[in-house]
């Protein structure tokens, strides 16, 4: 519902325009005085930008005691451009309305004015900001698509993502990427690296569980040739390889603590040696860490050093599941319908409603990399142009999704509190490790708890599993 401000010292007119607008569906708040509406206008500014006021339309009197209508229409102006300012005038005034014209105003009406004149200068206004409104929006949406060409989506959580990596992009801090696996954590890293300074130099990236402990320390920092059976001749490490851009240390919290040391000394130094070395070797490298882990709590068992936690943590970029920003799966879907379609030489042009339903329903426990390998077998087995049900893979046709038990009302015969809620939770934990084929580590991650703590609930619940 549009908010339009009126203004006028006579309370004839006031009152007239407030109950035409209140009964064609407008919102009106209704002044005596242009003192009181500047305060109204730089009242409902916006408290972020500090810019730009909660108005969608201002009709002023031109002229009022003290402050009148183009001191209004200036002040308007000033805070937000797009809003349209309608101004009343008598015949007498027609030059100030023009020269109100000059400034800005959308428009000028003389008094007398017929009411169905009014009624469609202001639907014609009001028109006009929503459509600069939406070009403002679209110009904001093409302009994170073409600095993100490989992150997509419009929810609200993905929106912030991109407006975070604008800001962070051109520093040099430290940046600590979390998420649950396949969320898209190097697409962020890679997307800071291409926005900041740095772009034309190295990105480099190594998942520090993807590499065993004793060859971690020389992918990260190189050897001196001797330095171990099989060093030959001398290797520079990623840190080398990466100076002058970014470093993406992708599965942090998988790395040994005895790495865990060496990397907080570069952090901290912007120093470190080779294995086997005895020089100091100085870079410059941007770290980008990334984790589906909660390091809280890998800090409390003693797997991952707090220092070093702390140093990361500089710039949090926490990314959402899929399943908390169902409004871009459609979004996400068709970008990669396109890319198997290239690849595949395929015509899939989209997917059938009830299939879209399905997927947007699903729960996408392993996010947007899972919705790619369903379009890619989608797209292979689909026979039509367009992607039907039957080429979902069975646990998305036949998902349905099971909202938690609760108790809403106290039994009349009391409630052991304690017992229900070991009840409660006993039963998730069960249901976290059918959910997970009865592998417990993937179960204690589901329900975001540390193994150890889960660990000790199944032995406390005396629930049976032979899976790790």
């Amino acid at each position: 519902m549009p908010t339009i401000l009126v203004i006028d010292d006579e309370r004839s007119m006031r009152e007239f325009l407030s109950i035409m607008l209140e009964k064609e569906g407008y919102k009106v708040m209704a002044v005596d005085n242009g003192n009181d509406a500047l305060k109204f206008i730089r009242k409902s500014r916006d408290p972020e930008t500090g810019s730009g006021h909660g108005f969608d339309l201002i009709i002023t009197d031109i002229k009022m005691p003290k402050v009148g209508g183009i001191d209004i229409l200036k002040e308007s102006m000033s805070l937000n451009p797009n809003t349209p300012v309608i101004m009343i005038t008598a015949f007498a005034s027609t030059d100030v309305a023009v020269e109100a014209m000059k400034l800005g105003a959308y428009d000028y009406i003389t008094k007398p004015f017929k009411v169905d004149e009014i009624k469609i200068i202001i639907k014609n206004a009001l028109e006009r900001k929503s459509l600069l409104d939406e070009n403002i929006s679209l110009k904001k949406e093409l302009k994170a698509w073409h600095q993100f060409p490989d992150i997509i989506g419009k929810s609200e959580k993905i929106q912030k993502v991109f407006e975070l990596i604008q800001k962070v992009a051109s520093g040099k801090s430290t940046v600590l990427i979390t998420g649950e696996s396949g969320t898209g954590k190097e697409l962020v890293a890679r997307a800071i690296h291409n926005n900041s300074n740095r772009k034309d130099n190295s990105f480099v990236s190594i998942s520090c569980s993807a590499i065993p402990e004793t060859l971690l320390e020389s992918e990260l920092f190189g050897h001196q040739k001797g330095a171990f059976t099989g060093a030959d001749s001398d290797k520079k490490g990623l840190f080398e390889i990466a100076d002058g851009g970014t470093f993406f240390l992708d599965e942090v919290s998988e790395a040994p603590i005895s790495i865990q040391a060496k990397l907080l000394r570069v952090l901290q130094e912007k120093e470190f040696k080779r294995v086997g070395g005895v020089k100091d070797i100085k870079v410059d490298v941007r770290v980008i860490a990334a984790t589906n882990k909660n390091l809280h709590d890998l800090i409390t068992d003693g797997r991952f050093r707090e220092d070093l936690y702390y140093r990361l943590n500089v710039i949090p970029i926490e990314l959402p599941p899929l399943r908390e920003r169902r409004e871009d799966i459609s979004l996400i879907a068709s970008h990669f319908i396109n890319k198997y379609n290239s690849m595949n030489k395929k015509n899939i042009k989209g997917i059938r409603p009830e299939a879209m339903e399905k997927l947007e329903k699903y729960i996408w426990r392993g996010n947007i990399r899972e919705l790619e390998n369903v379009i890619e077998r989608a797209v292979l087995l689909e026979t039509t142009d367009n992607i039907q049900i039957e080429s979902l893979p069975d646990e998305i046709k036949n998902y349905i999704s099971e909202p938690l038990k609760t108790i809403s009302d106290i039994p009349s015969d009391s409630l052991n509190l304690e017992d229900f809620l070991s009840k409660l939770e006993k039963d998730i934990i069960t249901n976290a490790l059918k959910k997970t084929r009865g592998v417990k580590t993937k179960a204690a991650e589901l329900l975001k708890m540390s193994f150890r703590s889960f660990r000790y609930k199944l032995e406390k619940y005396n629930i049976e599993n032979d899976k790790g």
